[in-house]
């Protein structure tokens, strides 16, 4: 039997995979597994709930409350929020855990639900399994005054608000900023804390319906943000995607921002306020080089992890560091945040234009972006790309052909029968030839029969 649980908490096609029964399975599971300890007053464990604006997000968040309460946990609705301002609730409130519904950057149709543990934290896998393990099991089933009671969380995102606000190094007077929210999560509160701080705010993408979160706009279709920046004269913009835990940004021009790039520039701004824990960013094996050489410019180290935000969180639990993200724009503030967050990143990096007073198209230039070309070789055995001798050799060859002005990635995939083959080079014909050169060994050397239909 497979793994429930994917790299982000179990997500599907909502009532295909992800039905109101299956819903309220994992809730009551979770309850046993994180909602074991009370506290010394003998009151009952208590668990926030939020979800981003998806039509599935209802049934399923009444069925992961059913599951909760039945099973003696009090539940805070906290309505539609983004999954880190569900996530920094649960350490407000001193809640024993939390959960989030939502599939975010996904289409409409699909969805999710993560957890998280007392204080905001992510799960670890081996409570996660334990989790699946109990859904096997008998649910708890209290009675009479034991049952959990279900309440509105009604100043859930005012705290969250607050908090954010808390962060700004900087107001953002003068300001102008399009903010992009993907018809999700963030359709409320970040043009709200964005006006709170002192911006004049462009809205768009936020009008959600049940239907329309992702489609056409948010971090994974930036032509509509770039428009819309042009034409109003914005400083810059900011996309987010469904469920707020990433930020994209584009300049005045209307050139993308990417995370690689919005992490260079809140990293050397961290190192020069003296707030950049161990001058450490950390970062995926994705980001590119660019970064990498303008933080070691900057006096910055990189501490590289495999894909997977939760893999930077791992790492920077483990050494103690403050920021770190991915290339796609998921960026973490340990110092105010246990997961990825698009609104304060977006905060941050707008603080950044408003105290420097540098545009932001001036702020990106502190990395150059190295060319990058990835081919994904498909129908092979991913499980030798690391062993074959052939492809071992022809890796070796490429990386010598790029020296220090590139770098060679060969990453199996995590779900299907193909390898990913990265390459990154000085210029985009050097990064073209050598990428296809080594798909064709890669291909040649692991391919496999497909079979007949």
């Amino acid at each position: 039997m497979s793994r429930l649980f994917g790299t982000d908490g179990v997500r599907g096609l909502a009532n295909g995979l992800l039905t109101a029964e299956l819903a309220m399975q994992l809730a009551q599971a979770a309850a046993v597994v994180l909602g074991h300890n009370r506290s010394t007053n003998g009151n009952r464990p208590r668990a926030v709930v939020a979800r981003d604006p998806r039509a599935s997000g209802e049934f399923i968040a009444a069925a992961v409350e059913a599951g909760l309460s039945s099973s003696g946990i009090d539940v805070y609705d906290a309505g539609v929020l983004p999954t880190p301002a569900a996530a920094y609730l649960v350490a407000d409130l001193d809640a024993d855990f939390g959960v989030m519904i939502s599939a975010s950057h996904n289409p409409a149709p699909d969805n999710g639900i993560k957890f998280f543990a007392r204080g905001g934290q992510k799960l670890p896998d081996d409570v996660e399994d334990a989790i699946e393990a109990q859904m096997g099991r008998e649910p708890v089933r209290p009675i009479g005054g034991d049952v959990g009671r279900i309440q509105r969380f009604s100043d859930a995102e005012d705290r969250y608000i607050v908090h954010l606000l808390r962060t700004l190094p900087h107001r953002l007077d003068g300001i102008k900023v399009v903010l992009d929210c993907a018809h999700g999560a963030a359709s409320g509160c970040s043009p709200q804390v964005f006006k709170d701080a002192g911006a004049d705010v462009v809205v768009i993408g936020a009008d959600p319906d049940g239907h329309n979160i992702n489609e056409g706009v948010g971090s994974t279709h930036l032509g509509p943000l770039k428009e819309a920046v042009v034409k109003h004269g914005a400083h810059l913009g900011i996309a987010h995607d469904g469920d707020a835990d990433r930020c994209l940004a584009v300049d005045h021009e209307g050139n993308e921002v990417d995370g690689d790039q919005i992490m260079a520039i809140l990293a050397i701004a961290l190192k020069a306020s003296g707030r950049l824990k161990d001058d450490v960013l950390v970062a995926t094996v994705m980001s590119n080089l660019g970064l990498k050489i303008a933080l070691r410019e900057a006096g910055i180290s990189i501490r590289e992890t495999a894909v997977g935000d939760r893999y930077v969180l791992e790492s920077m639990r483990e050494g103690g560091y403050n920021l770190g993200g991915e290339q796609s724009g998921h960026v973490i503030f340990a110092d105010y945040a246990t997961t990825g967050d698009g609104v304060l990143t977006g905060l941050q990096l707008a603080a950044q234009v408003a105290m420097t007073g540098r545009p932001l198209k001036q702020l990106a230039t502190v990395m150059t972006k190295l060319p990058q070309l990835m081919i994904n070789v498909k129908d092979v055995d991913k499980a030798r790309a690391g062993t074959d001798a052939g492809v071992l050799a022809a890796v070796a060859d490429a990386s010598a052909q790029l020296g220090e002005t590139g770098r060679v990635l060969l990453r199996p995939s995590g779900t299907e029968a193909l390898v990913r083959v990265m390459v990154e080079a000085a210029d985009m014909p050097t990064a073209e030839r050598i990428c296809k050169q080594l798909a064709a060994v890669v291909e040649e050397r692991l391919s496999v029969p497909v079979p007949m239909g």
